[in-house]
């Protein structure tokens, strides 16, 4: 683990630029390049730890490359005219990068988004110029997710011209992950484990395809919350947000898990927490059970394996459901250390999962046939 070294003045003032971030003229060039750090004992067992590549380091998270690439692919192909508003669903961190698209590209922006999101997110949104539409109840099967998509659909058939991501679909949103890839094997070298969480698919599926090209036996870890269905568990109410989903996203590259992790929120507030009390990084709902997982798998896998975990947000927007302890208390997540090892299952549907649980046989629970079918119909 690297330590403490302070400060000595440079001979040359080249040399203190030389491992800096250049200026930038706009405010896209800020994302990307991010940093890892190793996570180590008291979080982990002592002597083992693994890579956390810190994505809170973006303006607004690891969905500001997505949002960036989306419309900019978008522009290209003519599918977004200029000055044309976008229109997309998002739980916060999209949100945050479709922001900071529009104020790139210049383009109006309209987030739909639900009563479950953090005031601190909607307040944040709207700060950044972004025009903020909540609905106002979920939808009956699909829940949440499915009632801000119907919203969407409403807004576009009102406002010619206008465009949505559709980020649980577009093939852009996993292309857009191949420089983070590029930066974890230029940064580690070496990766023998992928700890990713799911939600869109756009993420996980973008850095594991390249890195399994660089490492074909790489062990890619799959992350979801309890009452998602993306695994083929059924849907019941989530608080968490930003990974799981109450839709089956046309991106969710199952052919490349090894096994997946569901994890249930008060485990993941443990997990959040007890990284930002021993390493001052953590973040909220995804890398509470990202964390929670990679702990699990330094503990478990040889002690010179490369295990990296991808941390897709850092903890200020979570000061009000996370970090707050009346939160907390009222939705019965304190107190609540997770076990030493998840349980198992040897099929996906096998039971309904409530705690931290893993499976190692992984298969996309629509079928490939029905998948192509809603993908086509979606887009």
């Amino acid at each position: 683990m690297n330590s403490f070294a302070p400060f000595t003045l440079s001979a040359s003032p080249a040399q203190l630029l030389a491992e800096t971030k250049r200026p930038t003229l706009t405010p896209a060039g800020l994302v990307g390049n991010t940093p890892t750090l190793w996570v180590g004992e008291p979080f982990t067992a002592a002597g083992r730890g693994f890579w956390a590549k810190l994505e809170g380091c973006n303006p607004g998270g690891i969905k500001d490359r997505t949002a960036l690439y989306m419309v900019q692919a978008a522009r290209e192909r003519g599918e977004l005219r200029p000055g044309a508003r976008i229109v997309e669903s998002s739980s916060g961190t999209l949100g945050l990068g479709l922001a900071l698209a529009a104020v790139s590209f210049g383009h109006p922006v309209t987030v739909v988004t639900d009563p479950g999101t953090e005031p601190l997110m909607t307040g944040l949104l709207t700060a950044y110029g972004a025009d903020v539409e909540l609905v106002d109840a979920p939808h009956p099967v699909g829940g949440w997710q499915q009632a801000r998509r119907q919203r969407v659909e409403e807004l576009l058939a009102a406002q010619p011209g206008s465009w949505c991501p559709d980020q649980y679909n577009n093939p852009d949103n996993v292309a857009a992950y191949r420089p983070l890839a590029h930066e974890l094997v230029a940064q580690l070298g070496r990766i023998d484990a992928l700890v990713v969480s799911v939600g869109t698919g756009g993420h996980s599926a973008g850095i594991a395809s390249v890195l399994r090209d660089f490492f074909p036996d790489l062990r890619v870890v799959g992350v979801d919350t309890t009452g998602s269905t993306i695994f083929g568990q059924p849907a019941a109410p989530r608080l968490m947000r930003g990974l799981g989903s109450s839709i089956f996203p046309g991106n969710v590259a199952y052919d490349l898990f090894d096994e997946v992790h569901w994890v249930s929120a008060a485990e993941a507030v443990w997990s959040a927490r007890a990284l930002a009390r021993n390493r001052y990084a953590s973040g909220g709902w995804s890398v509470g059970a990202v964390g929670l997982t990679a702990r699990w798998l330094a503990k478990t896998m040889p002690p010179e394996s490369k295990i990296v975990a991808v941390f897709p947000d850092g903890p200020q927007r979570y000061v009000g459901t996370v970090f707050d302890d009346a939160y907390c208390v009222a939705h019965d997540l304190l107190d609540h250390r997770p076990a030493d090892e998840p349980d198992e299952v040897t099929y996906q549907g096998e039971k309904t999962i409530t705690r931290w649980t893993r499976c190692t046989t992984v298969l996309d629970p629509l079928g490939a046939t029905r998948r192509n079918e809603q993908a086509g119909t979606s887009r």
